[in-house]
């Protein structure tokens, strides 16, 4: 997917459809500034964006993502296909952030139980009374917050009914 080919290509169909760029904008609740810069080719429309944007445009899917028109016999179940792909993609990205979750909340207990044992080092006088009591305050801080996570991130699993 080559993104200059496909701002070439809105670019190409919106002015055939004698539309602006704020006019684009307006029928897809996006800013003028979004318009321009897929037409520059700086980024890609997000997926909510691309069925709208083809039908505004007149253009197939396929045709969006090649950055080309072709002949207007596509099917409509292309399109279909297109749209659960880019869905599916999607939902694999977001996914993907639960075993993000889990080690960052194990990565914070094992912080928070490491700062407990080094807190036993610390006493005997008031600056390190202080020192050991701030650090078993921000263990516990730490190891609460990653048990939090954790359970936040099975709650989440089993909300989506999918195993762990």
């Amino acid at each position: 997917m080559n993104q200059i080919k496909v701002g070439q290509l809105i670019t190409k169909k919106r002015k055939e459809k004698n539309l602006t760029q704020e006019q684009l904008a307006e029928r897809l609740n996006v800013s003028n500034k979004t318009i321009s810069k897929w037409e520059c080719g700086k980024c890609m429309p997000d997926y909510s964006l691309i069925e709208p944007l083809c039908k505004a445009l007149d253009i197939s899917i396929s045709e969006l993502l090649d950055g080309e028109e072709r002949e207007k016999d596509t099917s409509a179940t292309e399109n279909e296909q297109i749209i659960k792909l880019i869905k599916d993609v999607e939902q694999l990205k977001k996914e993907k952030s639960i075993p993000k979750l889990y080690v960052s909340a194990i990565i914070l207990v094992v912080i928070g139980i490491a700062l407990c044992l080094l807190s036993t080092i610390f006493g005997g006088s008031a600056l390190r009374d202080f020192i050991s009591g701030f650090l078993v305050g921000v263990a516990i801080d730490l190891i609460l917050i990653g048990l939090f996570m954790i359970f936040f991130a099975i709650f989440s699993a089993i909300k989506k009914n999918k195993r762990l």
